[in-house]
């Protein structure tokens, strides 16, 4: 049993549309709709009457909606208690969600410059794949939400309602130990991958497609999708892996790794929600636009 998926009846008994719902809390239909019947099979009874346009709640959904309304109260004034103890504690806190590679390369240092612009504070960061920090930031949880972004990916947030800085630039470069696999008869290298689906495996896929990508053949999996396998997997010399320029830098220095491929640019980006706003927290996201570093290979 997951709030969030008490949030999702919530919102679909308000709505009575699973399309609008989806929409609100930023996630597929589909996904959505997997979210509900995980509820219903949960609870072991069937919560909407899904024959009507636009659906109703059953008899036992009604029961349930006056049950979830005063769990979703009594959490929040928790929520609200505890985030009030924090906010009276010495320092001020910021919390972050950010994908696994930004936490190891970026991050860091954009906390530096942030102490140096609005003075001492404390973080709380949850480093995580791409679908559970934007939840993390849309179900309220979070305050920031930091990810890379590349225009052949749609972001699933409103704008208007989570707007966002550009605060760095990226790119994503091929790369393989020069002591490694060597190319087979036909000159395909063998590739390190991510998981189906996952963001930086479409990241990938959009630059292994471009003009400039090696020749490929898929030899290694890593299904946890962290960047950071895959460098440990390519410095070993198991093959060619897609990573961050941020991620691999002092490889590539070094040569420990070498580049085997055309980048492809990406930003990095920090959202925040329009909705949730505090003066320290203000501060931060001005102090966000203050610098801009450049991880690219090329200016």
């Amino acid at each position: 049993m997951e709030l969030k998926w008490i949030e999702d009846f919530l919102s679909l008994a308000e709505t009575r549309s699973f399309s609008r719902s989806a929409e609100l809390r930023a996630v597929t239909q589909s996904a959505f709709s997997r979210r509900i019947r995980s509820l219903e099979v949960w609870l072991g009874t069937v919560l909407l009457d899904r024959s009507t346009y636009p659906i109703t709640l059953t008899s036992d959904g009604r029961q349930f909606l006056e049950t979830a309304e005063e769990v979703l109260r009594l959490l929040t004034l928790s929520r609200a208690d505890f985030r009030n103890r924090s906010e009276r504690s010495s320092l001020p806190v910021v919390t972050i969600a950010a994908l696994h590679s930004l936490c190891l390369s970026v991050l860091p240092r954009w906390l530096n410059g942030i102490r140096e612009a609005v003075g001492p504070m404390a973080s709380r960061v949850l480093p995580d794949n791409f679908n559970i920090c934007v939840q993390a930031l849309v179900e309220g949880g979070y305050d920031l939400l930091l990810t890379y972004h590349h225009p052949g990916i749609p972001m699933p947030l409103d704008p208007a309602r989570y707007p966002y800085r550009i605060i760095g630039r990226d790119s994503l470069v091929a790369v393989a130990a020069p002591h490694g696999l060597a190319p087979d008869s036909e000159g395909r290298r063998p590739l390190l991958q991510y998981s189906r689906g996952s963001f930086l495996g479409l990241l990938a896929a959009i630059a292994q497609s471009k003009e400039g990508a090696p020749v490929t053949y898929p030899i290694h999996t890593n299904e946890n999708s962290m960047a950071e396998a895959l460098r440990s997997m390519a410095l070993a010399g198991h093959g060619v892996a897609w990573l961050p320029v941020s991620l691999v830098a002092a490889e590539i220095a070094s040569g420990a790794l070498d580049v085997v491929s055309s980048e492809m640019l990406m930003e990095i980006r920090l959202y925040r929600s329009a909705e949730r706003a505090r003066p320290f927290l203000d501060h931060v996201w001005a102090a966000a636009a203050l610098d801009e570093p450049n991880y690219a290979l090329q200016e």
